[in-house]
């Protein structure tokens, strides 16, 4: 994902919480699903 976001991995590590990333933490991994992301890029503009 912090490719698809052309951001490096630590930043949306540290960062996704505060931006509203609709990832769920399972283990130290975060998951995403394309369509969650790709409505909540959407949302952005």
């Amino acid at each position: 994902m912090a490719d698809y976001l052309n951001k490096p991995r630590p930043f949306v590590y540290g960062n996704w919480k505060d931006l509203g990333l609709p990832f769920k933490k399972v283990g130290q991994s975060l998951w995403c699903r394309p369509a969650d992301l790709e409505k909540w890029l959407d949302g952005q503009n």
